[in-house]
């Protein structure tokens, strides 16, 4: 009975071998060979159809919260933009096939994902704005005590270029446990594998993994059905980092910067209607709403998104908070894709264990990523509109990153 509640919660099944297709598709879409059919067909797409309607997609995932707020709340429509529906795929191997052929303008991606896009298939995409702040967490099974229980076990990352892959191997290895990522792990090894976030929770579930590390609400629903257990919040170990950022093509950058002005607009309109709207919001994206954005339930989605500080309380009890006074979120919301956390994901990513065609990463220069990977002249536009850095709770447009396992 609690698996078919796992299984439909998610509206999946937990198929292995359905996890690997999507994980080796993935991983050559972001090659050059791979990429180029279908950026050739995005081309064609865009010479056919120069003034494309806003066409979103997306993962059913809280990061995914701004673009779909701005939908519901015909945002898109009050700037003058002709809109779709969005479109939800249940991987990013659809989701970014979609976005290199043109089926799709507006998405969201795992920032360390566009920048392994960028530079090593050369798509012409940008990073327009951050989509969410915090917004995941390391779940694992009830009966682990300690992290160093994890030893011999298998747990999941959503991709070898995200943030949780790069938090989860930090926390691993100060705990003194290494990785693999094939054949059975010792009592000192970890292995690591890639999963989609729909298939975690029913995996977790039917203890083929002890452990996940993904976005909301996975980790939520985990705790619900009791499942699972939070063992430690990524904003807790990286203050304010983003996860999922708008991407989108460098050619509607260049050549329609009206529209994109008033896409990036609508979606900072709309995190700023969320950090005040949480309550709505949770309506808007349960799967109650006609709009069918999600699958999940009010109950999920409300654990991430309504504060309780009786569970804040128990979280640091637990530990799963160590650092109280950064007085994080579990998911909060802020447009600005700052310098600075560019600069430290591509210095972290040199270090973690990224397997596959990952020459590339030796070879890029913090800064010089920061330029060319991330376009902030429409966000910063759109968060003065809205009443400037403070209206999300930010000082200005620069910081200082804050990284700390302990």
């Amino acid at each position: 009975m609690r698996l078919k509640l796992i299984d439909s919660c998610c509206g999946i099944t937990a198929d292995p071998q359905t996890s690997r297709r999507q994980f080796l598709r993935l991983s050559s879409l972001f090659t050059m060979a791979g990429a180029l059919p279908l950026l050739q067909a995005g081309q064609a797409a865009r010479a056919a159809e120069p003034d494309a309607p806003v066409r979103i997609g997306y993962l059913p995932i809280t990061d995914a919260t701004p673009l779909l707020v701005a939908h519901h709340n015909g945002l898109f429509e009050k700037r003058g933009l002709p809109v779709e529906k969005p479109r939800r795929f249940r991987s990013w191997s659809q989701i970014v096939e979609a976005f290199l052929s043109g089926q799709v303008n507006v998405v969201h991606l795992l920032m360390p994902m566009t920048l392994w896009s960028r530079y090593g298939s050369k798509s012409p995409a940008k990073v327009v704005a951050w989509n969410h702040m915090e917004g995941s967490c390391l779940t694992v099974h009830p009966e682990i005590v300690r992290l160093a229980d994890l030893g011999g076990t298998t747990i999941a990352i959503p991709f070898w270029y995200s943030v949780h892959n790069i938090v989860l191997q930090a926390m691993l290895r100060e705990t003194g446990l290494a990785f693999i990522s094939s054949g059975e792990p010792t009592k000192q090894q970890v292995k690591l594998v890639v999963m989609s976030p729909g298939d975690m929770l029913p995996a977790l579930g039917t203890k083929r993994i002890s452990g996940y590390i993904v976005a909301e609400p996975f980790n939520a629903k985990a705790e619900e059905l009791g499942v699972g257990k939070v063992w430690r919040f990524t904003g807790d170990v990286w203050r304010n980092h983003a996860c999922c950022v708008v991407t989108m093509h460098e050619r509607d950058l260049q050549e329609r910067p009206g529209w994109s002005q008033r896409v990036v607009d609508a979606i900072v309109e709309a995190q700023a209607w969320t950090r005040g709207h949480r309550e709505e919001t949770v309506k808007i994206l349960a799967r109650d709403n006609p709009a069918d954005y999600t699958p999940h339930e009010h109950s999920t989605l409300a654990r991430v998104l309504l504060a309780s500080p009786e569970r804040d309380a128990e979280y640091v009890r637990t530990g799963a908070i160590r650092h109280p006074d950064w007085e994080e979120q579990r998911i909060d919301f802020q447009p600005h894709p700052f310098p600075s956390y560019t600069e430290k994901l591509v210095e972290l990513l040199q270090s973690t264990y990224v397997p596959g065609e990952n020459a590339f990463l030796k070879t890029l220069n913090p800064a010089a990523v920061a330029r060319d990977l991330v376009d902030d002249r429409f966000v910063r536009a759109a968060i003065e509109a809205q009443g400037g850095p403070a209206a999300f709770g930010i000082e200005g447009y620069t910081r200082t990153e804050t990284f700390s396992v302990a």
